[in-house]
């Protein structure tokens, strides 16, 4: 240890005395004096609490893709990083029952609508042959058991042509469902974008649910990130806040808040918010980051970092008493706020202190502050 911070540990008075006497009550001390030291009061300065979040870079919009029905990966046409369009084919699996069936509902439904043409045909026929008999019954030409036999066969074909219309309704709704079915076994994009992963090969048995390919945006991204739930009241959506990604050494980028989750998650008693990243920022998913959530302020004690001082292992920084004499003072800290850190203990409001201690500055010398 130096000599500056030995004394600040012991200190060694010089008595002086006249003679072989000293006088009872009268021991001076003999203290070095310090000239044009700058001193500060110490007093309490509202400051903006700050909660800094880490999270993840997400994509704007993600989407992982899979299939509908069970069947073998047959075509491929994409792989990571491939930029696609909406409705690009991206992924086919094996349609042959799936073409089969199509084909079949369309053919019944081709042989409805011809039975539906033949059943109105013949509809026609019967109520031009209902109409005449109604004419000739007004003249009393026709008996009444021949009309009625008339009339029933005229209704009959009138029943025949609803059946036959249900039927080309049920026949389209069939080709309907097969159709979907037959386009289910196509794998398109969704929307425009990235392909992120290729999570199968070719012949692979895709099932339902089973993730086939990932389609990421390009071009906006966000940060997903969880906030105890303390502070979640300081969160509000379109709340602006500052972001940045470590990796591409990127700061201060102004995110939104986007998304807060209505609920805590009851492990972590933490919410999700999603903070939505400026358009065109050359992030990636995955990447990590970290967001300054801005909390309410409060009082702190706050004291220049060019006051403190570090022997050994310590902290300290020297108050000066209403004798003007220092005093090496043991503190602790807490948060730094742009050159400035906070005082946890060891300082107290309306207490003098040294701004910057000179080199000469010891543990109980005299200082005498600049003007």
């Amino acid at each position: 240890m130096n000599l500056r911070y030995s004394s600040l540990l012991v200190l060694l008075p010089l008595l002086i005395g006249c003679g072989n006497e000293i006088e009872p009550g009268r021991v001076k001390i003999s203290r070095p004096v310090v000239a044009g030291v700058r001193l500060q009061t110490a007093r309490l300065a509202s400051q903006p609490l700050v909660y800094e979040a880490v999270g993840t870079v997400q994509a704007g919009i993600t989407s992982n893709l899979a299939a509908k029905h069970i069947g073998a990966v047959e075509t491929i046409g994409v792989h990571e990083g491939d930029e696609v369009k909406k409705g690009d084919i991206l992924l086919t699996l094996d349609h042959s029952q799936a073409k089969a069936g199509l084909r079949e509902a369309q053919a019944s439904l081709a042989e409805a609508k011809q039975a539906l043409a033949a059943a109105r045909a013949a509809a026609e026929l019967a109520t031009a042959t209902y109409e005449r008999y109604l004419s000739l019954k007004r003249e009393n030409s026709v008996s009444d058991q021949e009309f009625d036999e008339v009339a029933a066969h005229q209704r009959q074909a009138e029943a025949m042509v609803s059946a036959a219309e249900s039927r080309v309704k049920q026949a389209g709704a069939a080709v309907t469902a097969a159709r979907a079915t037959f386009n289910d076994t196509l794998i398109t994009a969704p929307h425009a974008g990235v392909i992120s992963a290729k999570l199968v090969d070719k012949g692979d048995l895709a099932t339902p649910g089973r993730t086939l390919l990932i389609l990421e945006t390009t071009g906006g991204y966000r940060v997903d990130l969880v906030v105890p739930e303390a502070y979640i009241d300081d969160v509000y959506l379109g709340q602006t806040v500052l972001a940045g990604v470590p990796a591409l050494n990127l700061a201060d980028l102004m995110g939104t808040v986007g998304t807060i989750a209505p609920a805590a998650d009851p492990g972590s008693r933490s919410f999700l918010v999603k903070v939505v990243l400026p358009r065109g920022v050359p992030v990636k998913s995955g990447m990590f980051a970290r967001v300054q959530i801005p909390l309410k302020t409060s009082d702190q004690l706050l004291v220049p970092l060019t006051a403190l001082l570090r022997p050994g292992q310590l902290t300290g920084l020297f108050v000066v008493d209403h004798e003007s004499v220092a005093h090496f003072r043991l503190i602790r800290l807490g948060r730094v706020f742009d050159g400035q850190v906070e005082v946890l203990s060891g300082l107290h409001v309306g207490d003098r202190y040294v701004v910057e201690p000179p080199p000469a500055l010891v543990d109980g010398a005299k200082v005498e502050e600049s003007s």
